[in-house]
């Protein structure tokens, strides 16, 4: 095969899926890029066995199209020395020589044979929905940060996609924080729900436009499958049910608490460097309109408290909260306040988005309280 191909359009497409590849791999083959020519195209695909993506480039000439592994690393090393230019790849079918040449260089390199290449899984009798990237992008970068590392509980190392003919539901949870966000303006004709891993999430996080671009999800009992552009993403499910998150939601909270997203921010961020660094305590005192966090590492004999103003409904309460969680969530909102609802020190306290107007999406977080002596 011989092809002829810009070193910047070649560069950036194998940028695009190159995060898939790992270098813990435990078969070589997957340390190569596949090139499989598709009429006048080539697609390149990367892979873990896990989670698989390809990428469809258009060269400017191609003949004798066959296929073939190009080792990643030593690839985007040379393509990262070159500015705009053409290079022609020679492939020989017979060893999987690969020789780029340039205006003025040669450069080989032992290819691999594709027939090593993993069979991809298939999606049969797959369920679809269209979602809007932009809705896709905001879904998962509102709630991947609330996702566990627990190998225990491996449904909460993912996030949680739920279509139904109303709305779309996107949610994650390690159990002590929560998020959930809704968006109305996506559905599906049927009710699907499925859970993805980390790592596909943030390839997609990543590379889908944050536009109106259609992205077609399709997904059965094993696997799910997101097409966009020229760009294709399969990953294996978390198997499992999620938990019940409806349930640990708190409804018809007496106490609302109003107060400035970024002051409550830096106040959090002062004070805790006073508290106890391995608990992260903090203290929440509402008294009338006015909010006071206190922190306190009585093995350094280090205090600090602080006094916010705030908007506040309901009785005085005094709750506990991990500041690092807390911080985590704030740094995850953009109003400019935002609005706690709260029942009782023992029960988990939301933190919503204070927006003057109603839009497609709602979105809520959830935060556990924790003990403070």
């Amino acid at each position: 095969m011989r092809f002829i191909i810009s070193s910047t359009t070649l560069l950036k497409s194998l940028q695009t899926i190159s995060g898939v590849v790992t270098t813990s791999n435990t078969l070589p083959i997957l340390n190569t890029f596949y090139f499989k020519p598709e009429g006048d195209d080539l697609v390149i695909t990367a892979s873990d066995t896990e989670t698989t993506m390809s990428i469809r480039v258009t060269p400017s000439m191609m003949e004798e199209p066959s296929e073939v592994c190009i080792p990643a690393k030593i690839l985007l090393e040379t393509l990262k020395t070159y500015h705009e230019t053409p290079l022609t790849f020679n492939v020989n079918p017979n060893n999987f020589q690969v020789d780029i040449v340039s205006e003025n260089g040669r450069f080989r390199l032992a290819g691999q044979d594709p027939e090593m290449w993993p069979q991809m899984p298939q999606l049969d009798s797959s369920a679809k929905v269209f979602i809007k990237g932009h809705v896709l992008v905001r879904g998962i970068t509102k709630t991947i940060f609330a996702t566990g590392v627990d190998e225990v509980r491996p449904q909460m190392a993912g996030v949680l996609f739920q279509f139904t003919p109303e709305e779309a539901t996107i949610v994650a949870t390690d159990a002590h924080k929560m998020v959930r966000l809704r968006h109305l303006g996506t559905h599906s004709e049927e009710t699907l729900s499925f859970i993805m891993p980390k790592k596909p999430l943030n390839q997609l996080k990543s590379t889908v436009p944050a536009d109106d671009t259609e992205v077609l999800i399709e997904y059965n009992e094993s696997n799910a499958r997101y097409t966009f552009d020229n760009i294709v993403l399969t990953c294996r499910l978390i198997e499992g049910r999620f938990p019940n998150y409806e349930a640990v939601i708190p409804h018809n909270n007496p106490i609302a608490v109003i107060v400035d997203r970024q002051a409550l921010m830096a106040s959090i961020r002062r004070v805790s460097i006073y508290g106890n660094q391995s608990t992260h305590q903090m203290r929440f005192v509402v008294t009338g309109q006015k909010l006071l966090l206190q922190a306190e590492d009585i093995d350094f004999q280090n205090a600090a408290n602080e006094e916010l103003s705030c908007l506040h409904e309901g009785e005085d309460i005094e709750m506990g909260f991990n500041s690092k969680f807390l911080v985590e969530i704030l740094s995850n909102l953009e109003s400019q306040n935002v609005r706690f609802e709260l029942s009782s020190p023992s029960r988990a306290g939301l933190i919503i988005p204070e927006n003057d107007e109603a839009g497609e999406e709602d979105l809520l977080m959830l935060l556990m309280p924790i003990m403070v002596a």
